[in-house]
């Protein structure tokens, strides 16, 4: 599941580098967050599932120019956390090691994963992707074992840059404390980052910083009615912070030195229903992290829908013009020619192979290279038809594709594919030409092979043989096989050559007729089958649906039906955790 949310982020990254209205830029950078949080809760999980003793997480989290870093000292009784009264000075997650050594905290490298860890010294300029980590030399009395974090802000300008560490450090606590001022703490920033968090089920512990004296009770209520506007838990206790001038430090009031150390205990049994809080906040935000990725799949599967009506279409005008076209259609006339040549009369056949060789002597290399059969797929009509259906079919779609640009609202989606689809239209057009003349040459030995279905059958058949070979038709119809493999007549003249005419007619009128036609419809399915599968699906089609890969990687989420799926089955099967995969 970790892997799948990973790519889900990424797709979400990618979406927000490209240009979009601000709505929905809105919507995805909130949907980030939310993905950022479950993929640092899910390695909170992985973490706590090795079998070292964790300590406990406590993180101070709040709005810029809240206390959190004085509050932080204020805890650990000790000066450990930088102060400063400039805003964004915190840009790390510090967390500091109290009554516990750094080695037991070494496995926290594996929950921050990219994160590089920082022992002391200043931030490292320009990176966000760190954490420090330091022990503290003192015991604290208002404390239990534990690392204490002190975290960057997440409502200032800059905030954006160093935000996931943020929320990591977010998704890592055991206990949250949540610091604001009486300035900041109606911000809509705290509220919504405190909704984000709600389903995690920390322990809160909210400190109400720089208050004035008679201002408490004001804003106490206002405080509790702010929360209630956005979490359903019950509302936690306050700590009620008063501005010390002469020190510039918050004072922890007396009387409430072991209310951390009571939260604290309410963590051990959350960690223990770690897996299934993981699983609740996956599916209570599932169906709006998908929808982008379920929109893409539909549109993959519109224009899917887009290009096999347009190859239906092709290969209907292909039957209807070529193999049902009583003019058009040659193959099964070429397999006649191929007939003429093994019905000659076994006296003569020398005699007329050798007048072949003379009169075709500058064919002859060329046909032993395949010569015989380029010459006849250049001259075919059948694969003129095709390529002319192929370029009516390309035609057709960019068509179809500047129409959903004008009316659909994926316009972007649709014009870029548009787009690529013009400026590929001439390569697939000459590679299909490639393919449908490899195809013809291909499909001669299909031709050849009907040939001699016909001539062993017509052997089963003497009195039919004899009189076919002592017919004038054969002698004529031979001249004509000689004329096309030369290239004095082409593939389509066949169809009307009265020769085969003659042929053609004494065969349907023969004893053999009903065989005939039996081949010649085989025959015709094969090539329909051929020409179906190797050149409108396997080709054309498969280079048709490529062109939104070629068109949208940066912003697509590349997530497969089969993926999210797997994913899904997963979050329903694993009621009780959810494991990698």
């Amino acid at each position: 599941m970790l892997e799948f949310i990973q790519k889900l982020k990424q797709g979400y990254q990618n979406c927000l580098s490209q240009s979009g209205s601000d709505s929905q830029k809105s919507h995805y950078s909130h949907y980030l967050d939310q993905l950022l949080l479950a993929e640092a809760f899910i390695r909170k999980g992985i973490w706590l599932s090795s079998q070292d003793p964790k300590p406990l997480q406590i993180a101070v989290v709040g709005p810029t120019q809240a206390g959190k870093s004085s509050i932080v000292n204020v805890l650990l009784e000790a000066e450990l956390a930088g102060v400063s009264p400039l805003a964004g000075y915190t840009v790390h997650p510090h967390g500091i090691c109290h009554r516990l050594e750094l080695n037991d905290c070494a496995g926290l490298q594996n929950y921050f994963g990219r994160f590089e860890q920082l022992s002391g010294g200043q931030p490292v300029a320009g990176r966000y992707d760190c954490y420090h980590l330091a022990a503290s030399p003192h015991y604290s009395r208002y404390l239990p074992p534990c690392v204490l974090w002190d975290t960057p802000d997440f409502d200032s300008i800059d905030a954006v840059n160093y935000r996931e560490g943020v929320i990591r450090t977010l998704a890592l606590a055991d206990v949250i404390i949540l610091a604001v001022s009486k300035e900041k703490y109606a911000d809509q920033s705290v509220w919504d980052m405190m909704k984000a968090v709600e389903a995690l089920q920390q322990p809160t512990l909210i400190c109400l910083n720089k208050l004035a004296e008679g201002t408490e009770s004001l804003l106490l209520s206002s405080l509790q009615d702010k929360w209630r506007q956005v979490r359903q838990d019950a509302f936690p206790e306050v700590i009620l912070l008063h501005y010390q001038k002469p020190t510039g430090r918050p004072l922890w009031p007396e009387g409430q030195e072991r209310i951390l150390l009571q939260i604290a205990d309410k963590a051990e049994p959350n960690r223990k229903k770690q897996a299934r809080l993981e699983q609740a906040f996956l599916q209570q935000h599932w169906q709006n992290w998908l929808q982008p990725v379920l929109t893409e799949h539909q549109l993959l599967a519109d224009w899917q829908a887009m290009v096999e009506q347009a190859l239906e279409q092709g290969l209907k005008h292909y039957r209807r013009d070529f193999l049902d076209h009583p003019y058009h259609y040659e193959t099964f006339q070429y397999a006649l020619t191929e007939l003429l040549n093994l019905l000659e009369l076994p006296g003569i056949a020398g005699i007329l192979a050798g007048t072949r060789r003379v009169l075709t002597w500058p064919f002859r290399q060329l046909m032993k290279l395949g010569g015989k059969r380029r010459h006849i797929a250049d001259t075919s009509h059948e694969v003129a038809l095709l390529n002319q259906i192929a370029g009516h079919l390309l035609i057709q779609l960019a068509d179809k594709l500047l129409d959903k640009t004008g009316h659909d609202d994926y316009n972007r989606w649709w014009q870029s594919i548009n787009s690529t689809l013009r400026s590929q239209r001439a390569s697939l057009q000459q590679d299909f030409a490639a393919a449908a003349n490899q195809y013809h040459q291909d499909f001669q030995y299909e031709v050849e092979q009907a040939a001699r279905q016909l001539y062993q059958k017509l052997q089963e058949q003497p009195l039919m043989l004899n009189s076919l070979r002592a017919t004038r038709v054969t002698a004529d119809a031979a001249a004509i096989a000689l004329a096309l493999h030369t290239g004095g007549i082409g593939l389509h003249d066949l169809v009307i050559a009265p020769a085969m005419l003659s042929l053609t007619s004494l065969l349907a009128e023969s004893a053999i007729g009903s065989y005939v036609h039996k081949v010649e419809a085989s025959l015709k399915q094969r090539q329909f089958d051929t020409v179906q599968q190797q050149l409108f699906i396997a080709h054309l089609q498969a280079r048709l649906l490529q062109l939104p890969e070629q068109t949208l990687p940066p912003a697509a989420f590349n997530i497969s039906k089969a993926q999210l799926d797997a994913a899904e089955l997963k979050l329903k099967d694993k009621r009780h955790g959810l494991r990698l995969f």
